[in-house]
């Protein structure tokens, strides 16, 4: 079992800044592949980002490319996402999933998820 809690979520004024936390638990953090997801009201659950263990070839979203940035601290068995020039379509409930298999792309891929961090962006 491997156990994530999502943190850092808050309002925030379009063009701001947030930075979200994943912290996971339970078995070795580094076998697995991650991924932020975010579900909009009345909207199905989306992929955001996705950070393979090794850090490389991250994976965004056409909608966060360039302003959001995924990453992973193995060693505090943590997983961040940056968001920068936050619009207020990115309001929605983050969160975070885990994976030991190859494929990312769905949320049927992931073993694992936390309960979700709401974020808020006021224009």
């Amino acid at each position: 079992q491997v156990q994530l809690v999502e943190s850092g979520g808050r309002l925030v004024q379009a063009g701001g800044s947030l930075r979200l936390s994943c912290a996971a638990s339970g078995r070795t953090f580094s076998n697995y592949n991650m991924a932020w997801f975010r579900q909009a009201p009345g909207k199905e659950r989306d992929l955001v980002a996705f950070i393979n263990w090794r850090s490389d070839s991250p994976y965004y979203a056409d909608s966060v490319k360039g302003r959001f940035t995924i990453s992973r601290d193995n060693a505090k068995n943590t997983v961040y996402l940056q968001m920068n020039s936050l619009k207020p379509e990115d309001t929605a409930v983050y969160y975070c999933a885990a994976t030991s298999g190859g494929l990312y792309r769905g949320q049927r891929d992931y073993n694992y998820w936390g309960q979700g961090t709401q974020v808020t962006v006021s224009s």
